[in-house]
């Protein structure tokens, strides 16, 4: 006698502050059999896991994957086909799988990889999706920093190589998020300086985790000590109009 096939969740934690999940989300998680939470490769520790501090989840249900964020489509085929395969075996011995992912589970997240790959092998099963808080709308919360009053056009992109192409980008909209930096934040801060934009600019850094960055405004950022993982840049064109009631 075969078994029903098992649930597949995917919960959306928020940017990296404890507790920043749904109520509906985490009474699904608390059914689930099995969490897997993705732990980048440079991580000794998952920030997925973090999140979930001090709720009432049992940690023997833990699973912890390094995920791989590889630029090569095939090798990341290949590793998100493997983790598929070990939750579409969970699932068809009727166990409730979860998968967390830091910020929004449809935002720039390993999550999608996966539940395609899942999807893919398990046509017939049953699945739900949690969203969470983004980066950037944590950054704006943080800093007071409004996401596009009236009708200001806003864009959402990783950050490109090339800085004109950013330009361009900037000069056709209000507003710019940029996500996905890295080692890109020098060329920039050196762009918005030229565009004598900076001042109205804001970026975060690990946002909600111990080692978070938070400046309201570039141009009195150094790079140098805030370069690196998990960074956003919230991109104003002009300088915010004030609005009279």
């Amino acid at each position: 006698m075969s078994l029903t096939l098992g649930r597949f969740i995917g919960v959306g934690v928020g940017p990296g502050t404890p507790g920043l999940i749904a109520v509906a989300a985490l009474a699904d998680l608390r059914s689930a059999d099995i969490i897997y939470l993705p732990r980048a490769r440079s991580s000794d520790i998952s920030i997925a896991r973090q999140t979930l501090a001090g709720l009432d989840i049992d940690p023997e249900r833990f699973r912890e994957v390094e995920f791989n964020m590889d630029p090569d489509r095939g090798v990341l085929a290949r590793h998100y086909g493997e983790l598929a395969a070990t939750v579409v075996d969970e699932l068809r011995q009727g166990r409730t799988v979860a998968y967390l992912t830091i910020g929004d589970a449809m935002t720039y997240s390993t999550y999608g990889y996966l539940l395609a790959a899942v999807r893919d092998l398990l046509p017939a099963v049953e699945h739900k999706t949690w969203p969470g808080i983004t980066s950037f709308a944590a950054t704006a919360s943080a800093l007071s920093w409004p996401l596009g009053e009236g009708k200001e056009r806003m864009l959402i992109l990783p950050c490109p190589d090339d800085m004109a192409a950013l330009e361009a980008d900037i000069l056709s909209h209000d507003i710019v998020i940029l996500m996905k930096i890295g080692q890109r934040l020098h060329d920039v801060l050196a762009l918005l300086t030229k565009m004598d934009i900076a001042e109205h600019c804001a970026y975060a850094r690990r946002i909600g985790l111990a080692d978070q960055v938070l400046c309201e405004r570039v141009d009195s950022l150094d790079p140098e000590d805030a370069v690196g993982y998990l960074s956003t840049l919230l991109i104003r064109r002009t300088a915010r109009e004030k609005r009279h009631l």
